[in-house]
């Protein structure tokens, strides 16, 4: 009963994704690669590859070493920002990739026009519902809300607030996808039952046993609780720099020195605001690699959501999804 339910609620996010269950895989830097991509997408769920601050080379090269181990379809997330965003686009469409996913704001004119002409699907990121009004008008085929629990780059609105905000006008016209501190199916459950079609999980995912993220990385997850999860803070209101949620650590006051450097270089004019942003954002790049990677968890940014404290082992991703299910399957039958 609630595992057919489930499904019947799921039914629009598995038809658009065309996998088995309606769980994207959210898309972290250094860690959403290859082999967690992969075994997201062969577990039935949506991985989704993330290029980040990638050359248009290393992405070809990414997707067809994705390809290589799995014939479930994924999806390519890209950010607006990255100053090739034409040539990645270009790589997706050389690759018939299925999906992409924009994140960052909205796309620079164009591009939605470039990633539909190639035949892909267009899933944008909609942090308020006047955004999701104009993402549906530009041509985006889904929407990923994302609370401010989510790890990594973050906006001002719990998940839970902006759920009710956008679902109820837009889920009837557009599939969207709700996601940022989702760790049991429970919740899962009660977006569905709110109109959202499938959910992303990231943090759950990072100590997945075929996810390559350093054992100290993994480790530092599992200690976790989610308190520990804190936003970076905003030094210079004249440079607006995303807040990024992750583990507290060293590296947090790091970066507040590094965003005076930068806010210095804008005063004295050596450099404009694009490039400023941009130099924030592969600063970001280089401490995630340090932690992920090279296993740094004291000056590297160990990038995490609040559910973080619902991740308590190591567990292969299909186990991750089974438990996911049959929670959400369980809450759904206990209403029915």
């Amino acid at each position: 009963m609630g595992h057919a339910r489930l499904e019947e609620l799921m039914q629009r996010g598995t038809d658009f994704l065309g996998c088995e269950v309606a769980v994207l895989g959210g898309a972290m830097s250094w860690v959403s690669e290859r082999n967690l991509v992969s075994a997201i997408s062969n577990a039935g769920g949506f991985g989704v590859i993330a290029c980040g601050a990638m050359t248009p080379e290393l992405l070809d090269t990414e997707i067809a070493e994705t390809k290589a181990r799995t014939a479930k379809p994924f999806g390519v997330n890209l950010i607006t920002m990255h100053p090739q965003l034409s040539d990645l686009i270009d790589v997706c469409g050389k690759h018939g990739v299925g999906h992409v996913v924009l994140a960052g704001g909205l796309p620079p004119g164009g591009a939605i026009d470039r990633i539909k002409g190639n035949g892909a699907k267009l899933i944008a990121f909609a942090p308020a519902l006047a955004l999701a009004k104009k993402l549906m008008r530009s041509g985006a085929d889904a929407l990923v809300i994302e609370g401010m629990e989510a790890g990594g780059h973050i906006g001002p609105v719990s998940t839970s607030v902006l759920a009710q905000e956008i679902l109820p006008s837009v889920c009837n016209d557009i599939p969207v996808f709700v996601a940022g501190g989702i760790g049991r199916g429970e919740a899962i459950a009660a977006y569905l039952e709110m109109g959202a079609v499938g959910v992303q999980l990231g943090t759950r995912f990072v100590c997945a046993t075929e996810s390559i993220a350093h054992a100290n990385f993994k480790k530092a997850f599992i200690r976790a609780s989610a308190r520990d999860a804190i936003p970076s803070v905003q030094i210079d209101p004249r440079l607006p720099v995303i807040p990024v949620r992750a583990l507290k650590n060293r590296e947090m006051e790091n970066f507040a020195a590094k965003q005076r450097e930068v806010a210095g270089l804008l005063d004295t004019g050596t450099v404009e605001m694009a490039e400023a942003q941009l130099q924030i954002e592969h600063y970001w790049a280089g401490a995630l690699r340090r932690a992920v990677i090279d296993g740094d968890v004291e000056s590297g940014s160990v990038m995490a959501g609040q559910s973080v404290g619902m991740v308590t082992k190591e567990q292969p991703v299909a186990e991750i999804l089974d438990e996911l299910m049959e929670q959400a399957a369980a809450a759904l039958e206990s209403r029915a």
